[in-house]
């Protein structure tokens, strides 16, 4: 029996299980797809919010601001790209103004650190590709970008690294009360543990449901994005938001951590937990705010779109609570979640404590790990000490990110370790750059057909539903 089960394998579930896993608990982490990093975590803006957005007294606006401050340390730790680049919420009229006033007062409340506005002029020496319209804004400097996914995949990695087990591909059909936990159960297994977490996103309240509690419910609500190649990543220095309406931040222009040029992401509720599909209208809608926002944003150069969809609760707020005796619910983690993991992670352990659980710190607990880019970023004379030790680094895969077989092939065999084409692209680039994958994908699906000891046919995009070939050439001719 585990002593804590978590269910669902996104940032916020992975950084519980990091958390935990310094302590002596057996731990299991439970996902549903085939991946990590599979739901809202992979699709988002990347942003690590300063915390003057979330409501006064809210624990979206606790949780964020303390996060905030810990995401610095939590990613050098885990070997994750992080930069403080500073966001800008940006007016073009009197009503924005005072939209912005408001956000300078609650960002002070919330405890957010250099929060100033700041007019034309200094907005136009910060980002010189600022729309003229644009007439006021809020600076804060505290703003900070990261990788969504890399993040979780780090979590979840260091916290198998110290002992936490996962389980792919299980979803959860039910969960039954026992006298010393709970037993879960998926369609092909069970396990049971004496305490669980709930962190399964937009299908939170369902797993809610099945340990009794109907307190709450989650509406999808879908977000679009378009991403620019890097050639267009200096357009922009700062994350450009929009004032902000009751959907959300509205139509953001940003860097990423990997040099790309993001926008997006629109705002519709919707019904369907799974439906990730681009639509015309909202690219229209992105396009059109986008450059309202910020001059030149050249969409020729555009490389792919992508959509996620948000866990948005009834309440309003995190749901962050423990209903029934021994179940935590961390529950409508939608933005700004991102940046409030690692609080919430710490948020959690509280609460498990206070339902009973034992905690006493591993001696041996490694809070480090290497990063995933460490070749990529190292100089010309450590990569041939490299090369001189394994030749498979010193073969390029992918051409347009510069990924070599030997990043591939250790992606594939650290934890947790991807089966699948979207496993590796997160954990290498290997397929981000402007031929998604054209060119590498089919060397990319040998080295996973013969480090899984699988043939080809059964290498997947991004689990079930998802092969990419039905056979091989030369027996399709000879039918």
């Amino acid at each position: 029996m585990y002593d804590v089960a978590i269910i669902g394998a996104g940032v916020v579930g992975g950084m519980v299980a990091r958390t935990l896993s310094a302590y002596n608990l057996k731990i299991c982490i439970l996902e549903k797809e085939n991946d990590v990093a599979s739901g809202a975590t992979k699709a988002n803006s990347a942003i690590v919010h300063a915390g003057f957005d979330a409501k006064e007294g809210t624990l979206k606006a606790k949780l964020n601001v303390e996060g905030s401050k810990m995401m610095e340390k939590v990613t050098k730790e885990l070997g994750v790209k992080y930069k403080k680049n500073g966001s800008l919420v940006i007016g073009f009229n009197e009503e924005d103004k005072l939209a912005i006033e408001e956000l300078l007062e609650r960002g002070k409340i919330n405890g957010v650190e250099g929060l100033r506005i700041i007019e034309k002029e200094e907005i136009k020496k910060l980002e010189p590709n600022i729309s003229d319209n644009v007439t006021v804004a809020l600076y804060a400097p505290t703003g900070a970008i990261v990788c969504p996914y890399e993040l979780c995949i780090a979590a979840v990695g260091n916290a198998m690294d110290n002992g936490a087990d996962l389980k792919l591909n299980f979803e959860v059909s039910s969960i039954e009360k026992e006298d010393e936990g709970y037993k879960i159960c998926s369609e092909k297994e069970s396990i049971k543990a004496k305490f669980v977490v709930n962190a399964a996103g937009v299908f939170s309240d369902e797993i809610a449901k099945m340990a009794g509690d109907s307190s709450f419910t989650i509406t999808p609500r879908r977000g679009q994005y378009i991403l620019l190649d890097k050639e267009c990543g200096n357009l922009v220095s700062h994350t450009i938001f929009r004032t902000p309406s009751k959907m959300g931040k509205g139509i953001l222009v940003s860097p990423t951590v990997d040099g790309n040029l993001l926008t997006g992401p629109t705002s519709v509720d919707i019904e369907d937990k799974e439906d990730v599909s681009c639509t015309p209208e909202c690219f229209e809608k992105i396009i059109k705010e986008a450059n309202e926002n910020v001059d030149g944003i050249p969409y020729n150069k555009t490389i792919t779109s992508f959509c996620g969809l948000r866990a948005t609760g009834s309440t309003g707020d995190f749901i962050i609570n423990s209903p029934t005796h021994r179940f935590i619910n961390v529950a409508a983690i939608e933005s700004p979640g991102l940046t409030a993991s690692p609080a919430i992670a710490e948020m959690v352990k509280e609460l498990l404590v206070n339902e009973g659980v034992k905690l006493t710190e591993k001696e041996n607990y490694n809070p480090f790990r290497k990063a995933m880019h460490a070749f990529r970023e190292a100089t010309i004379e450590e990569k041939n000490e490299v090369i001189k030790k394994d030749k498979s680094f010193g073969r390029i895969i992918c051409r347009c990110e510069g990924v070599s077989e030997g990043e591939i092939l250790e992606a594939i065999r650290t934890n947790p370790k991807p089966t699948d084409l979207d496993g590796v692209k997160r954990r290498t680039r290997a397929q981000m750059g402007r031929c998604q994958g054209g060119f590498c994908s089919p060397y990319i699906i040998s080295l996973l057909a013969k480090e899984l000891n699988i043939p080809c046919e059964d290498v997947t995009k991004f689990g079930k539903g998802s092969k990419l070939i039905t056979g091989r050439t030369g027996e399709e001719i000879e039918r």
